[in-house]
């Protein structure tokens, strides 16, 4: 069947509008401010074998690691009409425990699912050793529940006493139960949206341009990579610790690119570590599939089509493909971004004027929790905090935004202080933060929370040690700092922490800020 330019075009847009109109109900009928405010959630659309056919512009770290939740589902749940599986199993096709994903099959009549909707959200708890469940671990067993895939739903109603067991073991159990509703309902959207374009052109038409929407993204990228001169690329750079043990821990790539391939070989980086910092490979897939989607200028879909030209080498047991049973909260949030930093460093050596400087890279996790003194019931706060992007070779790096692998907003001040026992005395840029050159980086953010309340805080942060590097004589970026401030006493403390604090006690944030690209005059 020969493909029509203009109907491609079509399809393309309404198979992006349904995972955006997924997002729409997941966004406004989620319970949890992470959720409804922020948007850390991902919607997307799945061909009868699990690979993606197009994703909205959600969250990067979901881009690749969420069709290995769905072909988990698919290879270990039998699924009739009417199911939904839940999994957060990050060696299940996961990312990290609080990250969940619902996946739903569209049988359309037929003997077996024609297509698959999934959504995955990071909930603000999902049990664990600490309020969040973002723990400075050494085990993924103290980091959470771990869900196997299972059904959630099961003939169009919810399977009441899983939905009971995951309640009774989270400290905000109506929070949860709403945001996995809302997850179910995306779905819901989801299903429905694709039945109406299959009543509209045919099953047959509409299953061929979802396969022809894949082959014409791996045509672009090929082409792109085509521009890419042939030739091995290398570069690495550190993680400031795990948390654990004050050591640094090497990310090393080397790219080879030969004509219209790529082959990205991590085999060089560092074992995998006690700390939270793993990355399991869905996690490296994702960071590879997102830095080159993103030298892609052309408005394509985002799906399985972008990771045929790429082979992905990485050594079982390191940091960037750990082994169970590794601790791999931090891993999600935090290897993912310097491994978006050393890939990007190994193109600039290709493409030097093509790439920009390092950005913030980290995502400046915070946890807070405990008993709010006025209802009596438990809260959990989770945010990233977004810092400066890295300058490139025509323009300075914007300002307090988020970059790389995280999507999201922040919670609004008035959001935040509604919900949780806490003020927020300042919400700032920090200035010149970012690094000099003939192009600026980006600055980072204050952020200065005052607690109402006896709480429990837990931070994984980096590049409070190794700075956001600047490219062709461009100067790096400020490293960030976390600063508590007890009885009018400052005091820094590590980028990776857990700490009891009290009423009236502040946390400080300071992110970091982007590399410079060129010298200054």
């Amino acid at each position: 069947m020969k493909l029509n330019p203009i109907l491609l075009e079509v399809f393309k847009n309404r198979f992006i509008s349904i995972s955006e109109e997924m997002g729409v109900t997941l966004n406004r009928t989620a319970f949890s401010p992470n959720i409804k405010e922020r948007r850390d959630f991902s919607c997307a659309l799945f061909d009868e074998n699990g690979d993606m056919i197009a994703q909205a512009a959600h969250i990067p770290v979901h881009l690749g690691s969420m069709p290995m939740s769905v072909k988990s589902a698919i290879e270990n749940v039998n699924l009739k009409d009417g199911d939904m599986v839940i999994l957060n199993d990050p060696y299940k096709g996961g990312t990290h425990l609080p990250d969940v994903t619902i996946v739903a099959p569209v049988f359309l009549g037929e003997d077996k699912p024609q297509f698959f909707v999934a959504n995955r959200a990071h909930h603000a708890d999902i049990g664990g050793m600490t309020a969040g469940s973002m723990p400075l671990s050494t085990s993924i067993f103290q980091e959470g529940l771990i869900i196997p895939p299972l059904k959630i739903v099961e003939k169009g109603e919810v399977v009441e006493p899983l939905m009971k067991f995951l309640l009774n073991n989270v400290r905000t159990p109506y929070e949860r139960e709403g945001d996995f509703t809302a997850q179910i309902m995306a779905n819901i959207t989801g299903i429905k949206r694709i039945e109406e374009l299959v009543n509209s052109y045919g099953l047959q038409m509409v299953k061929e341009y979802a396969k022809g929407m894949m082959d014409y993204s791996e045509k672009i990228l090929k082409n792109r990579i085509k521009i890419i001169p042939d030739g091995v690329y290398k570069f690495e750079d550190f993680m400031d610790d795990d948390g654990i043990e004050k050591e640094k821990i090497k990310i090393a790539v080397k790219l080879i690119v030969d004509n219209d391939k790529v082959v990205v070989d991590f085999t060089e980086s560092d074992d995998q570590v006690k700390g939270s910092i793993n990355a399991v490979y869905s996690i490296t897939l994702s960071a590879v599939l997102y830095v080159f989607r993103s030298l892609i200028k052309d408005d394509i879909p985002t799906n399985a089509g972008l990771l045929r030209p790429i082979k992905l080498k990485t050594r079982k047991g390191s940091i960037v493909d750990a082994k169970f049973p590794a601790s791999v909260a931090g891993g999600n949030v935090e290897t993912s971004q310097r491994i978006v930093d050393v890939l990007l460093g190994a193109l600039s050596r290709a493409l030097p004027n093509e790439i920009p400087a390092a950005s913030q890279g980290t995502m400046n996790n915070i946890t807070i929790g405990g008993i709010d003194e006025k209802s009596g019931q438990p809260f959990t706060y989770y945010e990233t905090i977004g810092g400066g992007m890295g300058a490139s070779s025509f323009a300075n790096g914007e300002s307090a935004v988020h970059s790389h692998m995280t999507n999201t907003l922040n919670t609004p001040i008035e959001a935040l202080e509604f919900t949780y026992p806490m003020m927020v005395e300042e919400y700032s840029i920090r200035k010149n933060s970012g690094g000099q050159g003939k192009y600026r980086g980006g600055d980072g953010i204050i952020r200065q929370i005052r607690l109402l309340n006896d709480a429990e805080v837990t931070m994984l942060t980096e590049r409070r040690i190794f700075s956001p590097y600047g490219l062709n004589g461009g100067e790096p970026g400020k490293c960030g700092a976390n600063i508590v401030i007890s009885n009018g006493e400052k005091r820094e403390i590590p980028g990776k922490f857990n700490i009891n604090l009290k009423k009236g006690d502040i946390i400080r944030i300071e992110t970091p800020g982007g590399g410079g690209f060129g010298k200054s005059k």
